[in-house]
C-alpha cells in the first residue's frame, strides 16, 4: 500500500549516518514502505555528527511518520537547544533534507514542487575559490581559465584568516589584476572571513568599490553586528554575511542589527530546507536578498538548487566550490553528475524528491575507508 493510500503515513524504520572518507557526512532515512531519503550534513565538526544522528536523533525518529516534517524538525530543535548543538545542528539539517526527499518520493513530485513551485528552470552559480595560498599571478590565471570555461562570476577568499589587518594581505591587488584581465563584465566577490577591523574594512571596501566588486563578504567578524552595520553604512557596495548563522533568529539579527545587504544562509547549517523556507519568508518581509553559502558540491548543492528554484529573493549568482572534491571529481557519488552550463547555470532536477540517484555501494565503501 502506498503512503497516499494510507493517508500519507510512512513510518521511519532506521536512520544511518555514513561518513565518506572520514570527512563527508551523509544521512540515510529508511521507511517501512521502502522509501529512502538522503541528506548531507555540514562537514565541519564531522566527528560529532554520526553520534548525534545515531545516538540522539535516531531514537526520536524511528517509528514516527517521516512525512510530518515540521513536527519532527521541532523535536530535533528541542534536543539542539538542550544540548547546545554539539553536532546535533548539522545532523538535524541532513535529516531534514532527507525527510523532504522522502515526502517528494512518497508523492511522486520534486522537492521544489513541495516548496511552492519553481520560478526558474536553472539556478546560476559563481565559481568559489576557497584557497588563500595562491599568488596573485596564479589566482588570476585560474580565474581566466574558469571564464574561458563559461563561468561569469568568481569569488576569491582574501586576507590572512588567522590574523587581523595583516600587512601581507593582497586582496585589493588581486582584484585589481583580475579586473584588468577579466574586464568589467565578470562579477567578482571578495570574502575575508572577518579578518579586518572596522576601520580597515572600510578602507579596503572603498578600494574594492572602485574596482567594481559585486559584494564584500564578512568584512569584520560575523558576531560584530555593530561593526557590520558600520561597514555597510559606509559603503555603497553590498556587504554580505550569514554562513555562521544557525537559525532564522540569528539571520534576522544579522539583517536587522548588522544591516547587511545580502543574507547568506546555508541549508546544512541553518536547519535544512524547512528552516530555509522560514528564512525566505523573513528575508522577503525585510526585503533583504539571499545569496546561498554552499561549499559542498554534491547533494548539498542539489538541495540548494531546489530552494533556489522557488526562492523569490535570490537575484544573484550562488556559491559553488571549484576545489577538487573526492566524491565529485574522483569517485563521484552522484550517478548523473551535476552539469555546469555556460554562464554557471545548473538545471533544476525534475525527478521525485531531490531528483538524483546516489551510488550507495560506493558510498558504503567510502564510509569504510
Amino acid at each position: 500500500m502506498t503512503p497516499a493510500a494510507r493517508g500519507l503515513s510512512s513510518k521511519i524504520t532506521d536512520v544511518e549516518c555514513l561518513v565518506l572518507a572520514g570527512k563527508e557526512p551523509f544521512v540515510l532515512v529508511h521507511t517501512e514502505d521502502g522509501l529512502l531519503g538522503v541528506g548531507e550534513c555540514d562537514h565541519y565538526g564531522v566527528d560529532m555528527i554520526q553520534p548525534a544522528v545515531e545516538r540522539l536523533l535516531k531514537p526520536l525518529l524511528v517509528g514516527q511518520n517521516a512525512l510530518d516534517i515540521s513536527l519532527l524538525w521541532d523535536r530535533m530543535a528541542a534536543v539542539m537547544q538542550r544540548m547546545s548543538f554539539f553536532g546535533i545542528g548539522p545532523a538535524a539539517c541532513g535529516i531534514d533534507i532527507a525527510l523532504w526527499d522522502i515526502l517528494g518520493k512518497a508523492l511522486g513530485v520534486p522537492v521544489w514542487r513541495l516548496l511552492g513551485g519553481k520560478r526558474r528552470d536553472r539556478v546560476k552559480f559563481y565559481a568559489s575559490s576557497l584557497r588563500r595560498d595562491m599568488s596573485i599571478k596564479d589566482e588570476v590565471a585560474r580565474a581566466v581559465k574558469l571564464v574561458e570555461q563559461g563561468w561569469r562570476a568568481y569569488k576569491l577568499h582574501g586576507a590572512i584568516q588567522t590574523a587581523i589587518d595583516d600587512p601581507g594581505d593582497h586582496s585589493v591587488e588581486t582584484v585589481r589584476e583580475l579586473r584588468r584581465e577579466l574586464g568589467p563584465d565578470i562579477e567578482i566577490m571578495v570574502d575575508v572571513n572577518g579578518a579586518y577591523t572596522r576601520h580597515h574594512a572600510i578602507q579596503i571596501g572603498r578600494q574594492l568599490e572602485e574596482l567594481g566588486v559585486h559584494h564584500f563578504e564578512e568584512p569584520v567578524k560575523a558576531v560584530d553586528l555593530d561593526g557590520l552595520a558600520m561597514v555597510a553604512g559606509a559603503l555603497d557596495m553590498p556587504v554580505a554575511a550569514g554562513e555562521r548563522c544557525y537559525n532564522r533568529w540569528q539571520l534576522y539579527d544579522l539583517a536587522r542589527h548588522g544591516k547587511v545587504d545580502i543574507l547568506q544562509p546555508d541549508a546544512l547549517r541553518v536547519g535544512g530546507l524547512t528552516e530555509m523556507m522560514r528564512v525566505e519568508a523573513m528575508a522577503t518581509t525585510m526585503r533583504v536578498p539571499i545569496t546561498l553559502h554552499n561549499v559542498q558540491p554534491t547533494l548539498a548543492t542539489v538541495a540548494h538548487i531546489h530552494f533556489g528554484a522557488v526562492s523569490a529573493i535570490m537575484p544573484y549568482s550562488q556559491e559553488y566550490s571549484i576545489e577538487p572534491t573526492l566524491i565529485r571529481d574522483e569517485q563521484p557519488i552522484l550517478r548523473e553528475p551535476l552539469v555546469v552550463e555556460e554562464g554557471g547555470y545548473i538545471r533544476v532536477p525534475e525527478g521525485p524528491g531531490l531528483g538524483i540517484e546516489l551510488d550507495l555501494p560506493l558510498m558504503r565503501k567510502l564510509a569504510q575507508s
